[in-house]
């Protein structure tokens, strides 16, 4: 099987197929992320046409819509090597519509799409812990049933056509970019008010107020650290969907959009390559306030 795409989450799949007996054959276009797998005894093509004459089930766990058409259907792209009766796991958050044409556009081919988006972070990759919600054919998962089993702790089967897996998909988006968003607000404003961040997080975690991404996100802001583990670029586009999804619908969502303008504001600033948590220098760019300075190099 292949794995195209090996950023965070990726490369920890890739890793994490490999370590539980699958033969696992990566693609990357950036050379350092090849020689990551190959460094745990992963093996890497340089082409996803390459991959496609080797293996029969190929995982796309690229960045946006516009890689997952290159990586499909560009030069040297996987369809026009992939034998008939192939599967693609398509793991990218895209919009449900596109979602539909790639799987109809690959049933041309004869190829099956399971829509496969995926969540819980570089972490629960690595150690193949993933949500994955999907939909597509009994064949279609039937076929990925050994990958799925590596990957995931939870599989969602939510129907029979794709397009289901990626409308959960942005569900969930939606709620993960305004809880962060959220979180970085609620701690400026203590920030703001006097009060010690490291309070702050701890009287939060143990009260109502709590969320999964308060939880794990403001950490990054006590520590001053905003190695990007998600970007704030990735909840630029994730939030565009949602809107863009909801003016399809004529389904108005206010509060995701309030969510999108600070996302936007932080890569207007600079920060769009930053850690999804850097959403809050907004507000200490607006009000002034004194964010904690990583330990390692004083702060920006």
């Amino acid at each position: 099987m292949g794995v195209i795409g090996l950023g965070a989450m990726g490369l920890g799949t890739a890793t994490a197929l490999h370590e539980r007996g699958l033969s696992v054959i990566g693609c990357d276009v950036v050379e350092s992320a090849c020689r990551a797998f190959e460094g745990v005894g992963g093996r890497c093509v340089e082409t996803p046409a390459e991959l496609a004459g080797q293996c029969d089930v190929a995982l796309v766990v690229v960045v946006n819509a516009v890689q997952v058409e290159q990586v499909l259907f560009g030069e040297h792209g996987l369809v026009d090597a992939f034998a008939p009766g192939g599967l693609v796991m398509q793991c990218a958050t895209v919009a449900p519509s596109l979602a539909e044409r790639l799987g109809a556009r690959l049933a041309e081919r004869g190829i099956a799409m399971l829509d496969a988006p995926i969540s819980g972070g570089a972490a629960k990759a690595r150690a193949g812990q993933l949500s994955v919600m999907a939909s597509g054919s009994a064949d279609a998962f039937a076929k990925a049933g050994p990958v799925l089993d590596a990957m995931a702790a939870t599989v969602y089967r939510l129907g029979d056509a794709p397009g289901i897996g990626s409308s959960m998909k942005l569900v969930n988006q939606l709620l993960a970019g305004v809880h962060i968003a959220a979180a970085a607000e609620a701690v400026a404003l203590g920030i703001r008010m006097g009060l010690e961040p490291r309070t702050v997080y701890e009287v939060i975690t143990h009260s109502a107020g709590n969320s999964w991404m308060f939880e794990n996100r403001v950490p990054h802001i006590l520590d001053g650290d905003y190695t990007p583990l998600s970007a704030v670029d990735i909840f630029v586009k994730d939030l565009n969907l949602v809107h863009e999804t909801g003016r399809e619908l004529a389904m108005p969502t206010p509060i995701a959009a309030s969510a999108l303008q600070q996302f936007t504001a932080a890569k207007g600033a600079g920060f769009g390559r930053e850690d999804d948590a850097a959403v809050i220098k907004v507000y200490q760019r607006l009000s002034g306030i004194a964010l904690p300075e990583a330990a390692n190099d004083g702060g920006e």
